[in-house]
């Protein structure tokens, strides 16, 4: 049996090579979609990794956040403490200061000078009295600013010249005096004394 092809030879390579370019094409655009679905997929899965991870971190975070709370709320409350410890050993420490400011006083005042009027506003003390003559007043500020480690920073707030009547007919010429000066606590008044047997040590 002889076949005989009556379609042209030219128009059917032509078809073939168009059927082979399609099948190519179609076959590329599978795999590009392929590539693409994978490629997407990769980056879901990095994004949702990520995500996650983020999450991790941000329950961590809110964690140590609390954490971090707590231990400030602690600190608050050592500190409390701590003031309350150090105004309690203050108050029982500071209790006997009356005691060392009449002793201070006794010392430091020289003879030919006399106390009338003491008041305390916390650790300043205001002093008023008389004295025979200046000089006894110079005296008196001389010793507080260099004989006590209790008795500090001396200032002379007034003096005048007046009479005093130490009988109907015997007048004296004196000196009155208003001044103040700060009372140490026991602790700075330790200070002092520490400091100035180490300067004599050395």
């Amino acid at each position: 049996m002889i076949l005989i092809n009556l379609l042209p030879h030219r128009e059917a390579a032509r078809k073939r090579r168009k059927e082979a370019f399609q099948a190519t094409m179609f076959a590329s655009f599978l795999v590009g979609l392929a590539i693409a679905g994978a490629v997407y997929w990769w980056f879901q899965m990095m994004i949702t990794n990520q995500q996650e991870r983020n999450a991790f971190l941000q329950g961590e975070i809110k964690v140590l956040e609390e954490q971090i709370k707590e231990i400030a709320t602690i600190e608050d409350e050592i500190a409390a403490l701590r003031a309350r410890q150090k105004a309690v050993e203050d108050l029982q420490s500071d209790r006997n200061l009356p005691v060392h400011l009449l002793n201070e006083l006794v010392r430091q005042v020289p003879e030919g000078a006399y106390v009338t009027s003491i008041k305390q506003t916390e650790q300043v003390i205001a002093m008023q009295g008389f004295a025979q003559s200046n000089e006894r007043v110079s005296e008196m500020l001389r010793n507080l600013t260099d004989n006590t480690p209790w008795l500090s920073k001396p200032e002379l707030v007034e003096i005048v010249a007046s009479n005093i009547a130490l009988t109907p007919r015997d007048q004296r010429r004196v000196s009155t005096f208003n001044l103040r000066f700060r009372l140490m606590r026991t602790a700075e008044a330790q200070k002092s004394v520490d400091a100035a047997s180490a300067a004599k040590g050395s």
